[in-house]
């Protein structure tokens, strides 16, 4: 692992939150939004906000960690020499963000060739900011500073299970997760990045989704294992690269939902 100093990429991490707060929160529930269509069949949408909230965050790894690469979702990669990459979704649910609902967020995360060691996602409406890696595992909210831990063990017929899209993905895929869906206690749909931050707040127990990039996955990667669970692929591999993923708040869950997803072809 290259040689960093762990406070130094807190506090760069915190500097970029910050910065896409204050994009964002300028253009959310307004009326310019400036909406387009990043898809050229379907609705892929990106906004303003997007691309001004990752704007705000380069200008702040420019100045503060110019020897780091960068991969965003809005713009070019930037090619580092330090070892280390940011990962950033500057609005992980613009579909959410369009519609004025507050579960949304800005996803960062800190990764070497390994994978992600440092992930923060961040809401900026409400307020809260969930950290981990580095010694970290904590939500920063505006009723303090509170401890990150997983559920505990349960058996998958009392567990809750999140996706983004009830279509979630391709038929065999869709397949895969109504089947899933069929063995726990709740299905619930649409909350984006803001699900995993309640993987890693104990109060959920799962969530899958399929067609995922690496900036919408290694920020809720570094956080759901800080704070005790587990992230993996359909397969139980590596989930840094996106695709399809399996994030559960603990192994034995996790086990359970994975013999299911895992009979999906590729």
């Amino acid at each position: 692992m290259p040689r960093f100093d762990s406070d130094e990429l807190i506090a760069t991490a915190h500097a970029l939150a910050d910065a896409a707060r204050a994009a964002t929160l300028a253009r959310f529930r307004a009326a310019a939004l400036g909406v387009e269509n990043k898809a050229g069949a379907g609705f892929d949408p990106v906004t303003l906000a997007d691309r001004e909230a990752e704007a705000a965050m380069r200008a702040v790894l420019a100045e503060r960690r110019p020897d780091d690469a960068i991969l965003g979702e809005e713009l070019a990669g930037v090619a580092g020499s330090s070892g280390l990459t940011w990962v950033l979704d500057p609005v992980d649910g613009t579909r959410s963000f369009m519609c004025g609902t507050p579960t949304w967020g800005v996803l960062i995360a800190v990764a070497d060739e390994s994978g992600p060691f440092f992930g923060l996602i961040d809401q900026p409406y409400i307020g809260e900011r969930f950290l981990g890696g580095l010694g970290l595992a904590e939500l920063q909210a505006r009723t303090g500073r509170h401890p990150l831990q997983t559920r505990a063990p349960r058996p998958l017929a009392e567990a809750s299970l999140f996706t983004t899209f009830p279509e979630i993905g391709s038929p065999e895929e869709a397949r895969a997760f109504a089947a899933l869906a069929g063995q726990v206690r709740l299905t619930r749909y649409g909350l984006d990045c803001y699900a995993y931050a309640l993987v890693a707040l104990g109060q959920i127990d799962l969530v899958v989704e399929a067609g995922l990039q690496a900036y919408d996955v290694q920020a809720p990667i570094a956080v759901i294992e800080a704070a005790g669970g587990i992230v993996t692929d359909w397969r139980g591999g590596s989930a840094h690269q996106g695709g399809r993923v399996l994030a559960a708040a603990n192994r034995a869950v996790h086990a359970e939902a994975l013999a299911i997803l895992s009979r999906a072809p590729d």
